[in-house]
């Protein structure tokens, strides 16, 4: 059945929700499913703005037509490559052949790769300030390299003020009878996954996604129509400024993490002491979770929510526990920093995570970390009681 919804003025979405992937990717689990949205504009010159994703290709394909309605498209603007989102470009072709499309340089040679095949069609090369007139709407083309593939262009229409933001604005998640933000108690339903997403996928560029956000702050927003997730057309500060806070590096909140690795629950049990003790001192609230049952994805979203994190890891195989090294690797790759660490090894009888986690923290920027590392040997007794509170008095900033 065709599910096309208004979204703007002439401005119609016609995505789909992904209820069944279980991986983003392939790697990000998504147990609230995602959603691929793609956009037309029907005006003197009808425009369509990306395709979906090969898991929804078929209620794409009927939403496009029924969207459509039998008139012949003008363009298909390529905003981002990824496959998620250009999967369905050859098929969209082999129906409108006349197709025109419009993308930055890098977009043309990334589709030369991944469409090798690809029958001859206009190309239309856009860059920074270029534009393109629908008729009564006339698209401004904002390049966004980086965010977060080198050839993102965004589109501003000068009716509607709405933003096409590609990649960026947008969160894990299905939507249910709306596609607006407005809609939902975004904080309660989304704000977890957008914030993941971010972290994930957008997080390691963050000095390109404040350049995109300068721009974004001389235009005249009204609405921001993401590749994922809802639709803003209401409130929009509140996710911008999510944004700047996000790319920025600063932690969103002053809130403890604790991440630990245990293999028989020693290392456990400390850390759960450690965070009642950092709890009941600060007045901030403590989040403990075990690497080896939380997905990577989840702990990188609390790096990106919390100002200080607290590592538990006991040494394994002479070095650092292999949840845990993973963990920390994930945020050396996704650039974390302006966080305050504090670190606490186990180690029955030769301990040495502590100092090889050091070595890996200390790379990170603008990062501080606890010069009182922990030493546990085993498990917890009343004799590291006075030790824990001063470890856990040190970790405090």
């Amino acid at each position: 059945m065709i599910n096309i919804l208004p979204a703007a003025k002439d401005t119609w979405w016609i995505g789909a929700n992904d209820r069944r992937t279980e991986r983003f990717e392939n790697i990000f689990p998504i147990p609230k499913g995602v959603t691929y949205n793609s956009y037309v504009i029907k005006d003197e010159k009808t425009a369509i703005f990306d395709t979906c994703d090969t898991a929804v290709s078929g209620q794409y394909l009927e939403n496009l037509a029924g969207c459509l309605d039998g008139t012949m498209p003008d363009y298909l603007i390529i905003l981002h490559m990824e496959p998620d989102h250009c999967a369905l470009i050859e098929t969209v072709l082999g129906r409108w052949p006349s197709l025109k499309l419009v993308g930055s340089a890098k977009t043309f040679q990334l589709l030369s790769q991944f469409f090798p095949k690809l029958p001859e069609t206009e190309k239309i090369t856009v860059g920074e300030g270029d534009t393109l007139s629908l008729g009564t709407h006339t698209l401004t083309f904002i390049t966004a390299p980086m965010v977060h593939w080198p050839e993102v262009i965004m589109a501003y229409d000068d009716v509607t003020k709405a933003l096409f933001s590609a990649d960026a604005f947008g969160t894990f998640g299905t939507l249910s009878g709306s596609i607006f933000a407005d809609d939902y108690d975004f904080e309660k339903e989304f704000l977890s996954e957008a914030r993941r997403y971010y972290a994930n996928i957008v997080g390691k560029f963050g000095p390109q996604v404040q350049t995109v956000l300068k721009k974004a702050a001389a235009l005249d927003i009204a609405c921001l129509l993401p590749l994922h997730g809802p639709v803003w057309r209401k409130d929009l500060s509140y996710f911008i400024d999510k944004y700047q806070t996000w790319s920025s590096g600063t932690p969103e909140s002053s809130d403890i993490l604790v991440v630990y690795g245990s293999l028989y629950g020693h290392t456990a049990a400390a850390a759960q002491a450690a965070a009642a003790m950092l709890e009941e001192k600060t007045g901030r609230h403590t989040a403990v979770y075990d690497a080896s049952k939380t997905h990577v994805s989840e702990l990188i979203a609390e790096v990106w929510r919390c100002g200080t994190v607290v590592i538990f890891c006991p040494t394994y195989n002479m070095g650092i526990y292999p949840p845990v090294e993973s963990f920390i690797n994930d945020m050396a790759a996704l650039n974390v920093q302006n966080r305050h660490f504090a670190i606490a090894q186990n180690g029955s009888w030769a301990p040495a995570s502590g100092k090889l986690i050091l070595e890996k923290l200390e790379k990170l920027k603008n990062c501080t970390i606890s010069e009182n590392t922990l030493t546990i040997k085993g498990a917890l007794s009343e004799a590291d009681t006075d030790a824990l509170l001063a470890f856990a008095e040190a970790a405090i900033q």
